[in-house]
């Protein structure tokens, strides 16, 4: 599963939620910062769509959501098994 970060103004036409609504998620602590979304500086803000639309899903089966935040971390490259390199 590929993971992309996308801007407040995508993630709200893709999602169909307000400005204010994608504010209140990541304020209130329902989407956790890192996971959900990340903050470049103090005025970007990207959003992880594959992570919000697994949680738009499985709202009422947390369980279910943090199995997708799992695999999002299995995926990141700092995650992934360092091959040993030959010698010559």
């Amino acid at each position: 599963m590929v993971f992309q970060f996308i801007t407040k103004q995508q993630a709200s036409e893709i999602l169909n939620m307000s400005f204010s609504t994608l504010k209140k998620y990541r304020l209130n602590g329902t989407w956790i910062e890192g996971i959900h979304w990340v903050k470049l500086n103090s005025r970007c803000i990207r959003y992880n769509l594959e992570l919000i639309q697994d949680w738009l899903h499985n709202r009422e089966d947390p369980v279910a959501h943090y199995r997708a935040i799992d695999l999002y971390h299995a995926s990141l490259a700092s995650n992934q098994k360092r091959t040993k390199q030959k010698s010559r």
